[in-house]
């Protein structure tokens, strides 16, 4: 479908009955919306030296919500016709209690581009599309002879999404995504270990299939599983850190983010919950929400509720100043939307969501802070990790770490874990590099059942005092 069409045009809805009826269905409600969607996608996964999966789909649906006060009603259909949107008026009307609320008004215009149009999955022919994944297999295997096993993929996708309130305003955005990754498997004797790297954002295909970047990709992936293979059991205990740059901020993510969302703060089940206003870090912390970030993976011109995307500061120079915010939960705690309301589909109610989140830039050298390190650890890669919102508390697999002895960066370590609060660990960083760096485009963030793309980023870090866990001495 051509760019410019309209999703209530393309499924050929008359305009005026679809207004009659989102206004029947929202009538009395404090605020709501007609979520229309149509997106495409493909994913292609060489592994093993053939191809093992190619899948390609086409959705579309529409999700009608209407909100009265904390009540959510939500229906949603993959048939994009007027019988299926009168049923969901009828469904949605149950929430609002037989009470009147004063609909909150449209979301302000923005003519910002984040990214382009252009649908990704048309970037290149399906056979050049094989081709490109068996060149990054061959490259990769040929880096060096311990590689056993090499994964590479290419996924792509392009979202259309139209908003449609009961006065007849209407929103639109059209968002690609991309993303490469390569995992190899390195081995020497009867020991192997991993490495990966991906790499992303809101572009067309051409630009992630570059040859200098799939190669870098390969390389990169090739080097972090040698540096494991030669790694050496992690240690235990409570220790001084150094993060590097880049994709290690999915620790702040994780541990401090999602305790900044508007909803776990409304309902108080956020650690930060009833702070505003106080010292939450260690000075010159400062912590910024930014959907504005052109193609990033995490950004978006519009939240799926139609609020522009908005730069949004969190944390500024150690006290806490913001939350993240929903339509909803602003309306509810007297602030305004920062256009985070996001939603994996239009089978999904929106809520706060994070865009692209990092820690801004320090004045220390990251060399500096590396050397000031006694003995503790080198943190470069993180992998998957868990945190209670409530408490703060937070455990994270490192994927890439190193010893430090003595301000020297030492001997790869593996099995190295942090454990802590993020709350509490805000207060232990002691030093913040000039290096702030993004991650390369990979981040998928999960909440409530829903997966969203997302950005992450800090520069080098300095935490004093952090519990580690590993299987050394």
């Amino acid at each position: 479908m051509p760019a410019t069409t309209s999703l209530i045009d393309r499924a050929g809805l008359d305009r005026a009955t679809i207004g009659t009826l989102i206004g029947r269905g929202l009538d009395g409600a404090d605020d709501g919306e007609l979520y229309l969607e149509y997106r495409q996608s493909e994913m292609l996964l060489f592994d093993n030296g053939r191809l093992k999966q190619a899948t390609y789909d086409t959705n579309q649906g529409f999700g009608l919500r209407a909100v009265k006060d904390e009540a959510v009603g939500y229906a949603h259909s993959s048939d994009l016709s007027e019988q299926a949107i009168a049923r969901a008026a009828d469904a949605v009307r149950a929430v609002k209690g037989g009470y009147s609320g004063t609909l909150a008004g449209a979301p302000a215009r923005t003519n910002v581009r984040l990214y382009t149009d252009q649908n990704p999955l048309a970037g290149l022919a399906f056979g050049d599309k094989v081709k490109l994944l068996e060149a990054i297999d061959a490259y990769t295997r040929a880096k060096d002879p311990r590689v056993r096993q090499v994964t590479a993929s290419l996924a792509a996708s392009w979202q259309v999404v139209e908003i449609v309130r009961p006065d007849g305003a209407s929103f639109r955005d059209i968002r690609p995504l991309v993303r490469v990754n390569v995992s190899v498997v390195v081995g020497e004797g009867d020991r192997q270990e991993t490495g990966s790297h991906g790499y992303g954002g809101r572009s067309t295909v051409e630009q992630f299939v570059a040859v200098e970047a799939w190669q870098g990709a390969a390389e990169d992936a090739v080097r972090q599983a040698l540096v494991n293979l030669e790694s050496v059991p992690a240690p235990a205990g409570e220790m001084d850190v150094v993060l590097g740059p880049g994709w290690p901020g999915v620790m702040l993510h994780e541990a401090v983010g999602h305790g900044l969302e508007g909803d776990f703060n409304r309902k108080k089940t956020s650690a930060f919950a009833g702070l505003m206003g106080q010292k939450v870090a260690a000075d010159g912390v400062t912590v910024v929400d930014d959907g504005t970030l052109g193609a990033r993976r995490g950004s978006i011109t519009i939240d799926d509720e139609g609020t522009p995307s908005n730069r949004t500061v969190l944390i500024e120079n150690g006290v806490l100043v913001g939350y993240m915010q929903d339509r909803q939960n602003a309306r509810l705690m007297g602030m305004s939307p920062t256009g985070n309301g996001r939603r994996e589909s239009y089978a999904h109610v929106p809520m706060p969501r994070m865009t692209n989140t990092c820690m801004l830039a320090g004045t220390r050298e990251p060399e500096e802070i590396v050397s000031s390190v006694k003995k503790g650890l080198y943190l470069v890669s993180f992998g998957g990790g868990q945190v209670d919102i409530t408490s703060g508390k937070y455990v994270f697999q490192c994927t890439e770490a190193y010893l430090v002895e003595d301000g020297k960066v030492g001997a790869p370590v593996k099995g190295a874990m942090l454990i802590g609060n993020g709350p509490t660990d805000l207060h232990r960083i002691s030093m913040i590099g000039n290096d702030l760096a993004l991650d390369q485009g990979v981040g998928t963030c999960g909440k409530n059942g829903q997966g969203v793309p997302v950005g992450v980023g800090q520069p080098t870090l300095r935490m004093d005092r952090i519990t580690v866990g590993g299987t050394g001495a």
